[in-house]
Formats: C-alpha cells, sequence, structure tokens
C-alpha cells in the first residue's frame, strides 16, 4: 500500500506537518513537467537509504552511494573538505542539495548518516581528503 494516494504510478511520501518543511511538494506534485524523483523517497525508502548508508565499507562504495543518490533523487550528495583545517570528521562538508520535493528532515539525515559512517570508518575520510589532494605535494 502506498503512503499517500497520488496520481502517480509510484508510491509518494506523506507530507510533512505544515509550516515544518519548505520542500514546495505541492508545487512539485503540480508541475507534470517537474522532476518527481524526490518524490519517490517515501519515509521507508529513506530509511533504506539510512541503511545502505551505514553500511558503506569503502571510498568508492561511497562514490557508489553518492551516484545512486544522484540517479534516483535527482539530487547531488557533496562531500568534500571544509574551507579550514579538517581535524576531525566535523570538518567535512556533507550536503545533500536541496531539490523541490526533497524533505527537509531528509536533508538532515542523509549527511548526519554520511558523517557517522565517516566516524566509524575513517579510513573513508582519509580517502576523501586524499582525493582532493589535501594530501598531495
Amino acid at each position: 500500500m502506498s503512503e499517500h494516494l497520488s496520481p502517480f504510478a509510484f508510491p509518494v511520501r506523506t507530507e510533512c506537518p505544515p509550516g515544518t518543511c519548505v520542500c514546495e511538494r505541492e508545487r512539485l506534485m503540480a508541475d507534470p513537467q517537474g522532476d518527481h524523483r524526490p518524490l519517490m523517497l517515501t519515509r521507508q525508502q529513506e530509511q533504506k537509504l539510512i541503511e545502505r548508508i551505514e553500511r558503506i565499507d569503502s571510498y568508492a562504495d561511497l562514490l557508489h552511494v553518492q551516484a545512486l543518490v544522484l540517479r534516483n533523487l535527482g539530487a547531488e550528495l557533496r562531500i568534500a573538505p571544509g574551507p579550514n583545517e579538517v581535524r576531525t570528521v566535523r570538518g567535512i562538508l556533507i550536503v545533500l542539495e536541496e531539490r523541490p520535493g526533497l524533505c527537509r528532515k531528509v536533508r538532515q539525515s542523509v549527511p548526519a548518516a554520511v558523517r557517522r559512517r565517516l566516524g566509524e570508518r575513517p579510513d573513508i575520510a582519509y580517502a576523501i581528503l586524499d582525493a582532493h589532494d589535501l594530501f598531495g605535494t
């Protein structure tokens, strides 16, 4: 059973309580030409995404998850060293791009899951730094 009855052929995320989100969900649903991929991220799908992030085991796997997010949601998951010195995982910027229909809660929970995983697997954080040539010459 879908989370929300809609004119779409796929389950649509249940809307947030009024005033709690600025995802422009209704505007996107009314636009037949809009990119509706963010609407497909139901709460159940969000939980599966978080679980997948929690299983990331290498930098290559992280890049794969980033590609999946872009392909399935149309939003870029950007992960890069911050502008200041990076001493901990908190110095790495992790942002899920804003897209119409993508709930603010998701834009917070996905980066938080990535940050937790990087804290558990510092080798992946080091690979991010290395990929951005912070350890290079």
